[in-house]
């Protein structure tokens, strides 16, 4: 079933309660059969958890069915991660990914239940995509920034890119249309869409062996009523859920605007700094900006003087 685009004017007259129709209360629904089809770790984020140093706090922005939670394999228990979502029926999952206890927490990726740099490093993974206008979108990724160490923080933030490759199942609206994606990419500009959730139900109807003659007409009736019931809940329900799709360019665009309105320089932490030279004293320096499997990413650091 294909994607819809979405209009402006659907999304600008409540953002927050847009997201909760078309975002939040889709995963709720949707939660068991979604986290289902989550288990694999994209290699880029596997490989950040990986390089974290023992010992460190993390956050999971939007952490789904707590599937990153675990990781990394390799060194199990050298680093806790904290995971965050707005979806209880997924952090219910979430809470024994891995088949361990994880430490959860009920919330929005845009609220502050954490003091400024309660964390060593965060990932958000395909969460800020659904935040319905720029100045959301952006305001997530200063909320994430503000909750990394100022002098060591690390962060990875994925999405979901206009360009999607040929493995990819998405059923994004301009698959169809390479060249008005590429050129879409080109100017920077992302796309707002519906992508949809098909969740099959199946049911076998019931049926009544040999009735008696007297009751062979009442029982076809059943019969006929229990299968036109069975048919219609046996059709799969659809489940829209909203997307920003990125275009090149723009997550990291995001990050830097972001960062830049909080009051922190963008670059690499400078190694001159004499007693009455003039250097920032904060900042963050983006240490990957890259498109895996259909994804644009930003890994960045923090850093202080």
């Amino acid at each position: 079933m294909p994607s819809k685009a979405v209009t402006a004017t659907s999304v600008s007259d409540n953002p927050q309660e847009y997201e909760a129709e078309h975002v939040h209360a889709v995963y709720d629904e949707i939660a068991p059969h979604f986290s289902s089809t989550r288990y694999k770790p994209w290699p880029i984020i596997a490989q950040f958890l990986s390089s974290i140093p023992p010992g460190w706090v993390g956050l999971d922005s939007g952490t789904g069915n707590g599937k990153y939670l675990p990781l990394p394999v390799e060194r199990p228990g050298s680093m806790w991660t904290v995971g965050l979502d707005r979806s209880r029926n997924l952090l219910d999952i979430a809470r024994t990914a891995g088949g361990v206890h994880r430490e959860v927490v009920w919330g929005d990726v845009l609220g502050r239940p954490w003091r400024d740099g309660a964390f060593d490093y965060a990932i958000s993974i395909a969460t800020i995509h659904h935040l319905a206008t720029h100045a959301r979108r952006k305001a997530a990724v200063q909320r994430l920034v503000q909750c990394l160490s100022h002098d060591h923080g690390r962060a990875l933030i994925y999405v979901w890119a206009i360009e999607q490759d040929e493995l990819s199942k998405r059923s994004i609206p301009l698959q169809a249309h390479a060249e008005q994606a590429t050129q879409l990419s080109a100017n920077g500009s992302g796309q707002d869409v519906f992508v949809p959730w098909v969740l099959s139900t199946q049911s076998k109807p019931s049926q009544k062996s040999n009735p008696a003659p007297a009751e062979d007409q009442r029982a076809s009736n059943e019969i006929a009523s229990r299968t036109v019931q069975n048919a219609e809940e046996a059709a799969p329900k659809v489940y829209n859920r909203y997307y920003h799709m990125f275009a090149k360019g723009e997550l990291s665009e995001l990050v830097i605007e972001a960062a830049r309105e909080s009051g922190l320089h963008v670059g690499s932490r400078p190694t001159n700094v004499g007693p009455n030279k003039e250097v920032p004293r904060r900042g963050i320096e983006i240490v990957q900006d890259g498109w895996e499997r259909s994804n644009y990413y930003v890994e960045l650091r923090c850093w202080r003087i």
